[in-house]
């Protein structure tokens, strides 16, 4: 087999699709995000960054950063290895304690990342529960799938954020039967949240165990930060909590919460837990220091729901067409990859608005988009110059605006 040739032949595929991903090579100024420095060859270019998952500007907050930089001088700059063999070192144990506590939980557990804690949370507790059935919402992220895949468990796909459709497949397995419902809080492409109290009525009439994936409301929801569920007053309903230190909390790692047996069950099985190498210390102390600040500080949620709101407020006036959600999210609708990526690129080549394009597999063909993710740290000049923008480029390529109201 010519294996180059193959290689190449699918990337060529992928390019006239116009699904080939292109990494921007920017550099974050810490204290003056969302505004960074894009690097194209020898040159520099100023960019203000609309696609980050960084939603509250915690990357950059003085209590983070100062905490890290007294572990590093402290501890050093590695783990030294995996938990199990190296050490689990102390600020690994308080960062799990802060995690327990925020979700209301007995124990947590660190990842590397919340991909790695959904892969291992889901297929450990899928494969090592005798008879194990998971249930899984239909826009599952791709990790959770990973998850199940690697289980080996049989699954059944219900309609997304539906209740009764999950009732009437939980209703075919009697109550013998071990059942894993898993789905999420926010969906991060369309900007949806799940009917938490209906998924969990049904979770709780049928005897399974619910598994909530909360990485893009961790930090944003709740008056302490801790997701879509604590807001609503559900967390001690559900069975497991998994979320991420490496978007509102502006760090990196993943974690689950839950009871003190489960998650000594899952630290003692898990795969992706027991051969991977911990996170360093100074990254777990300015993850805690993140925690601890949103648990008692509302200011940064207040500003982001205002910027995100006058961002939505500006793309009604000038007619550009995006999803309307109860999120933080606000996806600006193209509806073609090609067009979509050139959009992409005009942005940033004439404006220096860096908005990556949201194309196949992640998102259904024809339905490509900008995600763009306000934040506190965008000011009303940042929000101006991206509205103003994305209606000269939906102008020049002849696209489809919404009715404007009167």
């Amino acid at each position: 087999m010519d294996y180059e040739g193959y290689f190449k032949s699918e990337l060529d595929s992928v390019r006239e699709e116009g699904r080939y991903r292109v990494f921007t090579d920017i550099k974050r100024h810490k204290g003056s995000f969302p505004h960074a420095t894009r690097f194209i060859d020898d040159e520099t270019r100023a960019v203000t960054v609309w696609c980050s998952n960084d939603y509250l500007g915690m990357g950059q907050h003085p209590d983070v950063i100062d905490a890290m930089h007294n572990t590093l001088e402290e501890c050093g700059a590695g783990a030294g290895g995996t938990r199990n063999i190296s050490g689990t070192n102390h600020y690994h144990v308080e960062l799990e304690a802060e995690l327990a506590d925020l979700h209301g939980k007995e124990a947590a557990l660190l990842f590397t990342s919340g991909y790695v804690s959904n892969w291992a949370g889901i297929g450990t507790l899928a494969s090592k529960i005798p008879n194990c059935v998971v249930f899984s919402d239909a826009l599952n992220h791709a990790s959770m799938i990973e998850g199940i895949r690697h289980s080996r468990a049989p699954y059944k796909i219900w309609n997304h954020n539906d209740a009764a459709h999950l009732d009437e497949l939980l209703s075919e397995y009697g109550p013998d039967v071990p059942k894993l419902v898993a789905f999420e809080s926010v969906y991060s492409m369309d900007g949806d949240i799940a009917p938490i109290a209906d998924i969990l009525d049904v979770c709780e009439k049928h005897g399974a165990m619910s598994y909530i994936d909360e990485v893009h409301a961790v930090g944003l929801y709740g008056p302490r930060g801790g997701g879509i569920a604590e807001r609503e007053g559900l967390m001690d309903r559900i069975t497991v909590i998994e979320g991420t230190l490496g978007k509102a909390y502006g760090v990196m790692g993943g974690y689950i919460a839950g009871s003190r047996n489960l998650v000594d069950f899952v630290r003692s099985f898990a795969s992706g837990f027991i051969f991977s190498t911990a996170l360093p210390p100074a990254v777990a102390a300015g993850a805690a220091a993140s925690i601890r600040h949103l648990k008692q500080s509302n200011a940064e949620r207040e500003l982001q729901r205002d910027r995100v709101a006058s961002v939505r407020r500006s793309l009604d006036t000038l007619g550009i067409p995006h999803l309307d959600n109860p999120s933080h999210i606000v996806p600006v609708m193209v509806g073609d990859a090609k067009k979509c990526k050139m959009i992409s690129d005009w942005l940033m080549d004439n404006h220096g608005i860096y908005v990556q394009p949201i194309n196949y597999p992640t998102v259904p063909v024809g339905t490509e988009r900008l995600r763009i993710t306000p934040s506190p740290v965008h000011d009303d000049g940042d929000i101006d110059r991206l509205v103003n923008a994305l209606s000269e480029i939906w102008s020049q390529c002849e696209l489809a605006r919404m009715a404007v109201a009167a």
